[in-house]
């Protein structure tokens, strides 16, 4: 089997070709991205990769895809936030564009990194299954543009109802190694890293109404591992337990709770945002405030999926690696982005630049 993975040196790229590599139903890999990661860089691959450098808004995807079994698209941009027609071309038009490749080319199956960002707000009371509406939330630009694609696929599937469509719909990703670029993506150079240490931050802010659904990055791959060498279709939600709260941080942090108001913690993201201190728009904050909660119980029992880790032991991991400034050896994941660290993110302007 020949898989080709789009975005494939990100958080979830590197886990899912690890994953793609480590099993032997995959004879080759051709891992693409904007840029390769250096030549020295260990993936553990298995020597089963081609690296070659693409990009989805303009790159002629059709004799890359050319004799593919399974394409895994998982290439997205969180950022420029403050140029929301950047992060629409990658998308939005670049997802369109896998789409129409892989059906030129003739591709058999087409798995797809879609988001619990993709799901309506829900009810609070219970968890929903894949039937839920997947029409975003309007004010983040990430939620529509989850959602847009979502509209795509069921295009594609009605055009194309001979190649196999999995949607992997999974929460909040984290490890140690993906700590740089999520510290780059959303809280930007600010951010002490140290301060992620037990006994270092007092409080914890407590907002009403927010929760979270994580799981580590080694099982996001494995998840996009089974849907690519297996049968199953449709869409897929995965998440770790537990469910996290303001309550479980603490714990890790060894911090107590205090419950702030909402409208005063999104009124401070917005200013820092408007001033380019912060890359994370006051969008994102009122998305996570109304996804709803994930019923897994499908991954497991038709994927068979199973995380091999707790949410908090991969929000744990990810705390541990800002502490020590991890990253790994690929452009988007390097400690060091650019080569000059954070003093780049402020000379290229926060959440203005990919």
């Amino acid at each position: 089997m020949r898989v080709v993975v789009t975005g494939a040196t990100g958080n979830i790229g590197t886990n899912t070709v690890r994953a793609l590599a480590a099993d032997p139903a995959v004879t080759a890999i051709t891992g693409l991205a904007r840029r390769a990661p250096d030549p020295n860089t260990s993936l553990d691959d298995h020597g089963k990769v081609e690296w070659a450098e693409a990009d989805v808004t303009d790159t002629d995807l059709v004799p890359l895809l050319r004799g593919a079994d399974v394409v895994v698209h998982l290439a997205w941009l969180f950022q420029p936030t403050h140029r929301p027609a950047v992060t629409w071309d990658t998308n939005a038009v670049g997802s369109a564009r896998v789409f129409d490749a892989a059906a030129r080319a003739g591709v058999g199956a087409l798995v797809y990194a879609s988001s619990i960002g993709a799901y309506s707000p829900g009810p609070k009371d219970r968890a929903v299954d894949e039937t839920w509406p997947t029409h975003g939330w309007p004010g983040a630009a990430y939620s529509r543009e989850k959602a847009y694609v979502e509209r795509l696929l069921d295009a594609f599937e009605a055009a194309h109802p001979g190649c196999r469509v999995v949607r992997i719909r999974p929460g909040f990703i984290f490890e140690r190694r993906s700590a740089a670029q999520q510290r780059r993506l959303f809280a930007g150079p600010l951010l002490p890293g140290r301060l992620a240490r037990p006994g270092l931050i007092p409080a914890v802010p407590d907002l009403a109404g927010l929760r979270l659904q994580a799981l580590h990055s080694a099982d996001a791959g494995e998840a996009f591992r089974l849907a690519t060498v297996g049968e199953a279709r449709g869409a897929f939600n995965i998440a770790a337990d537990p469910v996290l709260d303001a309550a479980e941080l603490a714990d890790l942090l060894d911090a107590r709770t205090v419950r702030v108001p909402v409208g005063g913690v999104r009124a401070a993201l917005a200013a820092a945002w408007a001033l380019h201190l912060v890359p994370a728009s006051p969008g994102l904050l009122d998305l996570a405030l109304r996804v709803p909660l994930m019923d897994v119980s499908r991954a497991r029992e038709v994927l068979g999926w199973t995380p091999r880790h707790t949410a908090r032991d991969a929000i744990a991991e990810f705390l541990e690696g800002l502490r020590t400034g991890a990253g790994r050896g690929t452009p988007p994941l390097s400690p060091r982005a650019g080569g000059r660290g954070r003093a780049r993110e402020f000379a290229t302007g926060v959440g203005r630049r990919p």
